[in-house]
């Protein structure tokens, strides 16, 4: 599983996977965790909340290893359910981790923006081309050859077993 005191011990990895170095990452961290109390209690005080603030599951993961997987999630461009599995999460799970934890790290850190906000693949080319304007394709479609033995035994059990 991955987490900060696992990822701290290789400062390299580190660099590499979140962008930035761990003085860094534990200066911003401690503006973050300054935050979140009084941003957690607004976002669980909403009107329509029947459960007291507190009441209900809490995150797996602690503020400092949520921070960890956002700058993950935003410097290798990577699927919630890698996240997930690299974090030891279900893909929804990160999805509200890093959807509940944006609004703060953004006002500590610019955070790039998401062009598009569309969760649906793409299907047609029609949409792909209102998306992505001039996009082209290319296919790498080389015919390889297929040894076929000679041999009616070996030819048939390559054709049984692929």
């Amino acid at each position: 599983m991955l987490n900060y005191s696992r990822l701290s011990k290789k400062p390299l990895l580190f660099r590499s996977f979140t962008g930035l170095e761990l003085s860094e990452f534990d200066s911003i961290c401690k503006q973050v965790e300054s935050k979140y109390p009084q941003y957690e209690i607004k976002r669980l005080s909403q009107k329509n909340r029947t459960r007291n603030v507190g009441a209900g599951n809490h995150f797996k993961l602690r503020v400092r290893d949520r921070f960890l997987m956002l700058l993950v999630y935003y410097k290798l461009y990577i699927t919630h359910t890698l996240s997930g599995f690299l974090f030891d999460l279900d893909q929804s799970n990160v999805h509200r981790d890093i959807q509940y934890i944006e609004p703060i790290v953004k006002s500590c850190i610019p955070l790039p923006q998401k062009l598009y906000n569309i969760t649906r693949r793409l299907r047609t080319v029609q949409e792909v081309e209102l998306y992505f304007p001039g996009f082209k394709a290319f296919i790498d479609a080389t015919e390889q050859e297929i040894l076929i033995p000679e041999d009616k035994k070996r030819k048939k059990e390559r054709v049984l077993f692929g």
